[in-house]
């Protein structure tokens, strides 16, 4: 169990803080969001550094592989499920934009890469993330953490821009998806 692989392991338990935050959201007050916010962000950082220290350090391993994607899509799931249902709660309004639509094709095409990605691990192959996957990845980080800390604020302006970034997520999770698809469709064709 080297530093990244712990780095992983802090941010799987971070997603379980993450969600028991929200559940207590009622007993912890308004402040939840913010604390949501935190917790996301820092499990973010451990991200960063775990790939950093496993690349600088050659410290990757199999379990690293594996498991780091899995607590990255993890997260993003969990917090996107969160945000979904925080806009639900508020009556559909423009407050906390995130209809179930949007998390949905984000949450199908981590699924469909991850998919892919442990069948070509299967034939001992590791697909590495793309240019335009890493593009999605930063965009996606970069709405939730716009979501957690900024949206409460609840100006029209700030409203607007939170739902741009929603879009810019969603068209970058399409145009990723379908890019990795073509890029590997052999190996989908191979499992076949």
């Amino acid at each position: 169990m080297n530093l990244p692989n712990k780095l992983t392991m802090s941010r799987m338990a971070m997603i379980i803080l993450f969600m028991i935050v929200y559940f207590l959201k009622s007993v912890i007050g308004s402040s939840y969001i913010y604390i949501l916010g935190v917790i996301f962000l820092i499990a973010s950082i451990t991200d960063f550094f775990d790939g950093y220290f496993a690349r600088k350090y050659k410290l990757i391993t199999t379990f690293g592989k594996f498991v780091d994607p899995l607590a990255d899509k993890l997260l993003v799931i969990s917090a996107l499920f969160v945000l979904s249902d925080i806009y639900a709660v508020n009556g559909f309004s423009l407050s906390y934009w995130m209809p179930f639509w949007v998390v949905l094709i984000i949450v199908f095409r981590e699924l469909l890469v991850t998919s892919i990605r442990l069948v070509a691990l299967g034939d001992g192959k590791v697909v590495a993330a793309s240019h335009l996957g890493k593009y999605k990845t930063f965009a996606t980080m970069t709405m939730i953490t716009y979501y957690f800390f900024l949206m409460p604020i609840d100006t029209l302006s700030i409203q607007y821009i939170g739902i741009g970034l929603v879009v810019i997520s969603v068209l970058l999770t399409l145009i990723s998806g379908i890019d990795y698809f073509i890029k590997n469709k052999s190996i989908i064709v191979k499992s076949i």
